[in-house]
């Protein structure tokens, strides 16, 4: 097993993150938009490259960690 260390932008570790979530829960790309950072074009401006701010990375990171689905 490797443990060296990536070189991914906290940008792409939250898009494949988001990714595999959407996969998992079957969840269409703007509810998680919505339930996640009230925003559904959340994914879709994600995928074309926007950085969301610090504040709005965790309150994703979190949704994620505590959703029940």
């Amino acid at each position: 097993m490797s443990t060296a260390p990536t070189n991914k932008s906290p940008h792409q570790v939250l898009l494949e993150a988001v990714e595999a979530f959407l996969i998992k829960h079957k969840m269409p790309d703007y509810l998680f938009g919505r339930l996640a950072a009230n925003d559904p074009p959340f994914v879709y401006r994600l995928r074309k490259g926007r950085e969301p701010r610090y504040a709005l990375r965790e309150k994703v990171w979190k949704f994620m960690r505590e959703y029940r689905g």
